[in-house]
C-alpha cells in the first residue's frame, strides 16, 4: 500500500486533535478539543448513532507558551472495532478503531526507503505512480583530494553504487545511514515474528528473507563500498560539491565524490556491520554477508584505533569545495561506545568490552544521529547472556529513571503525552529525534519490566506524530485527514505527481526557523506550531533516512506488541 490521503475541510480538520490513523481496540484513546469543550458526543460514523460510551474530561490544559486551553478527553471505554466521529460544538473529527491499526502506515514508512533508493529505477508494480528511471548509479565516483591514500590517489574513481537518497537531497551519508540501519536492527531483534510477517511488495519480496531486511541489505551493501579496502577507514560521505536544484536523479549531472575518511563514521560504520553480522548470520538469501560485515567491522575498527580523533572538517575540502550536510560531530565516545559494544556482543572478546566500558555514558538519552551511546545501551539491555559488570551494571536503571521522568510530565501536558512539555522538545527532526526515539527508550523499558504504563507511554508518542498535536498535521505523508503535502524533498516535488511520496516522516515544529529567509508562511512562533508545510521549509518540512527510521521502529514495535 503506498498511502491513501483524504483532505478534510480546513474548519473542520484544525480543532478536534486525535490519532487521524487508527487505534486498537485495547489502547488508551484521547481526543484534545481547541478551547473548553462544553459537550463531547461520539457517534457511529456510519448508523450515526450514539456510541454507548461516554468520553470523560480529564482536564482543561494550558499552554506553557501560547496560553491556549485546550480539553482533554479521554474516551478509552470504547473498544469496539468500527469507524466513527467525535463531536463538540459545531467540530467533527472521525476516527477509527481496528485491530493491526498501524500496519498500513508501519508499511508505508518502510516502503519509503525503497522509493528512495538511489541507483536503480524504481518499477510501476512495485511504486506505483512514483516509478521513476534510474538515476545516480554511483559506479563513476571520484576519490577527493581529502580521501586519497596510496592505493587510492586523487582524482581516481571506484564504484560505489545502491543506497538510499538521505534526505530531501541525493547525497549519501555513512554516519546517518548507519544510524538508520541500526535503529530499525534494533527493533527488528525485538519483534523478529512481525517484521518477518511484514510484506510491503519490494522486488526482493518473494525471497527468503524479511523484507525490512532486504531493503537494509541494500543500504549495507552500498556502506561496504565506502571502505577503503587498503587500510579500512571509511569515507564521510558520497556527494556533489553542492546540492542539486529540485530535478529529477536523471536531470543531476555534477560528478559524485567520496570525501574524508572520519573517526565518527568509521566507528559507525563498524558498529553497524558488527550488529548486521549477528542479524544475518546464516541467512540464506545472503550467505556470505554475515562474514564480509564481520572482516568490514574488524578492519574499521583498526583504522579507527590508528586514527581515533579524525573529524570530519568540510570546511577545508578543496579541489572541490564541498558545501552539502556535514552530519559533522565533535564527539566521538559516544561512537567507540557503539562500536566496541557490537564488536564485543559480535566476538565476545573481553578487549571490545573494556573500550565499551570506558566510553559508556553515566545516564541515558536519546539516541539520535549525533548521539548513538544509546543504541549500544539497547543492544546490551537486549543481550540474552551475562553481561561484565563494568558494562552491565545501573543500564536498566538509568533507562527507566530516564523513562519516569517524560511520564511524570503527561498528566499536566496539553496533548496527554510524555514528550512536547518542553521548549526544549521542539527543533530540527524534533517528530524522530524527541517523539519518535524516545517512543523506541519506552518501549524497551517496557519490554524491561512489563510495566504497560511505558506502553501506553510509547503510544502517546505515537498518537502526537499522528496527528493529537498542535498543528492538527498527521505528520506521516499520505495518511491521516490532514497530511503533508509539500515537503522539502526533491523527487516529490519535480515528478509531477501532486501527492508526495508516501509513508515520509517531516522534521516537524522547529522554533529555530533557521529556513525563515525563504519561509514566509510560518504560522506562529511557538515552540508547538512553528511548522510551515511549503518545499522552501527543509528546517521543519524536509524528510530524512535518520527520521524514517526512528518513527519505523516505534511504529513497527507498537503494532508487533498489540497483534501478537
Amino acid at each position: 500500500m503506498l498511502g491513501a490521503l483524504t483532505l478534510m475541510p480546513a474548519a473542520t480538520q484544525a480543532q478536534i486533535r486525535l490519532n487521524q490513523v487508527g487505534m486498537y481496540p485495547n489502547q488508551e484513546k484521547i481526543a484534545v478539543i481547541e478551547g473548553t469543550a462544553k459537550s463531547v458526543t461520539i457517534k457511529d460514523a456510519t448508523t450515526g448513532k450514539k456510541a454507548a460510551v461516554k468520553a470523560r474530561v480529564l482536564r482543561t490544559a494550558t499552554s506553557p507558551w501560547s496560553k491556549k486551553r485546550r480539553t482533554v478527553v479521554d474516551f478509552s471505554t470504547l473498544t469496539t472495532p468500527g469507524a466513527y466521529t467525535i463531536s463538540s460544538g459545531k467540530q467533527t473529527a472521525r476516527f477509527t478503531i481496528k485491530p493491526s491499526a498501524l500496519r498500513d502506515v508501519t508499511a508505508a514508512t518502510l516502503k519509503a526507503f525503497y522509493l528512495t533508493r538511489s541507483g536503480m529505477a524504481t518499477e510501476a508494480r512495485y511504486a506505483g505512480a512514483y516509478a521513476r528511471p534510474v538515476g545516480h548509479p554511483d559506479t563513476l565516483v571520484y576519490i577527493h583530494p581529502s580521501a586519497a591514500s596510496l592505493g587510492r590517489p586523487a582524482g581516481t574513481t571506484i564504484s560505489s553504487p545502491w543506497g538510499w537518497y538521505d534526505a530531501g537531497d541525493y547525497n549519501k551519508y555513512i554516519v546517518n545511514s548507519a544510524y538508520s540501519v541500526g535503529i530499525v536492527l534494533c527493533s527488528y531483534a525485538q519483534c523478529r515474528d512481525y517484521f518477518d510477517r511484514l510484506k510491503v511488495n519490494i522486488p526482493e519480496s518473494g525471497n527468503l528473507t524479511a523484507d525490512v531486511l532486504d531493503e537494509l541489505m541494500y543500504n549495507l551493501r552500498w556502506m561496504l563500498t565506502m571502505q577503503d579496502p587498503y587500510d579500512g577507514g571509511v569515507y564521510h560521505k558520497l556527494t556533489t560539491p553542492n546540492f542539486e536544484g529540485f530535478v529529477m536523479p536523471t536531470d543531476c549531472h555534477q560528478r559524485r565524490y567520496v570525501v574524508q575518511k572520519s573517526t565518527c563514521a568509521t566507528l559507525d560504520f563498524a558498529a553497524v556491520m558488527a550488529q548486521a553480522a549477528r542479524i544475518y548470520k546464516g541467512n540464506k538469501d545472503y550467505p556470505a554477508f554475515a562474514a564480509q560485515a564481520a572482516r568490514a567491522a574488524m578492519a574499521a575498527y583498526g583504522w579507527a584505533e590508528r586514527n581515533p580523533d579524525v573529524l570530519y572538517q568540510q570546511e577545508r575540502l578543496a579541489n572541490p569545495a564541498v558545501s552539502t550536510g556535514t552530519y559533522g560531530d565533535s564527539h566521538t565516545a559516544d561512537e567507540w561506545y557503539w562500536a566496541a559494544t557490537e564488536l564485543y556482543l559480535l566476538t565476545g572478546d573481553q578487549r571490545f568490552a573494556d573500550v565499551a566500558a570506558k566510553h559508556q555514558p553515566r545516564r541515558f538519552t536519546a539516541p539520535t544521529w549525533g548521539n548513538v551511546a544509546s543504541l549500544g545501551t539497547f543492544e546490551l539491555l537486549a543481550h540474552d547472556k551475562p553481561l561484565p559488570s563494568t558494562l552491565g551494571e545501573g543500564l536498566g536503571e538509568r533507562l527507566l529513571s530516564y523513562c519516569d521522568s517524560l511520564v511524570a510530565t503527561t498528566a499536566t501536558s496539553s496533548f496527554q503525552t510524555p514528550n512536547g512539555n518542553s521548549a526544549r522538545d521542539f527543533g530540527w527532526g524534533c517528530l524522530a529525534e524527541t517523539f519518535g526515539t524516545n517512543g523506541v527508550a519506552l518501549l524497551y523499558a517496557y519490554r524491561l519490566t512489563g510495566n504497560r504504563k511505558y506502553l501506553t507511554a510509547a503510544q502517546q508518542d505515537a498518537d502526537y506524530i499522528l496527528g493529537r498535536n498542535a498543528t492538527g498535521y498527521c505528520y506521516i505523508t499520505g495518511f491521516g485527514t490532514r497530511s503533508p503535502m509539500h515537503p522539502h524533498h526533491r523527487p516529490s516535488e519535480a515528478d509531477g505527481v501532486e501527492a508526495p511520496y508516501p509513508g515520509l516522516l517531516v522534521g516537524g515544529p522547529n522554533p529555530g526557523q533557521q529556513d525563515k529567509s525563504d519561509v514566509k508562511s510560518y504560522p506562529s512562533n511557538q515552540p508547538d506550531e512553528s511548522y510551515a508545510d511549503v518545499m522552501q521549509s527543509y528546517a521543519s518540512n524536509e524528510i530524512a533516512i535518520n527520521w524514517n527510521a526512528s518513527v519505523l521502529a516505534l511504529l513497527g514495535w507498537l503494532e508487533a506488541e498489540q497483534t501478537k
